[in-house]
């Protein structure tokens, strides 16, 4: 079973996804979902994704609830910068440089698509060698702020769930 089908609810979820994708249930479109279902598993299988440790649960939903204020301020922000004239715009975009400290794969993924999902910030490289993050933000004033916000508001608690 497990040779054949290693992950048997991702390839039930690929299928459903395709059936629902291509709005059909025609056995030529069962029988692609099916092949591509099955393939999508054994490839992920090939890639033998380390498995997740989850440590504190108890700390997500507080993550969820600010990620969701920031993406909402940040929307805002975004918002502002972009309807101000152009002669009173005062701000400018740049890099920062985020050394990191988290380790997880599953942690540096959640971090990268927290600060992806917030409008102004982009996930721009993760060097693994030096372990730092460049990021790219719209409205760039302070870096050391934007290093205190990555490694005190995301990264620490990321830490404390996957590591």
């Amino acid at each position: 079973m497990t040779r054949w089908l290693p992950y048997p609810l991702f390839t039930l979820g690929l299928l459903v996804l395709w059936l629902l994708l291509t709005e059909s249930t025609a056995p030529g479109s069962l029988l692609l979902g099916t092949v591509l279902a099955l393939a999508g598993s054994g490839t992920l299988a090939a890639l033998t994704p380390p498995k997740a440790r989850l440590r504190r649960l108890s700390i997500v939903p507080g993550l969820l609830r600010d990620v969701l204020v920031e993406v909402v301020r940040s929307n805002n922000a975004v918002a502002w910068i972009i309807l101000q004239p152009r002669r009173l715009r005062g701000y400018r975009s740049g890099f920062v440089l985020v050394p990191l400290d988290m380790r997880s794969p599953y942690g540096l993924a959640a971090l990268a698509c927290i600060v992806t999902a917030t409008p102004g910030t982009v996930w721009v490289e993760y060097d693994s060698a030096r372990s730092t993050m460049l990021l790219h933000v719209l409205d760039l004033i302070d870096e050391e702020a934007w290093i205190r916000i990555i490694k005190g508001k995301w990264e620490r608690r990321l830490m404390e769930i996957f590591e």
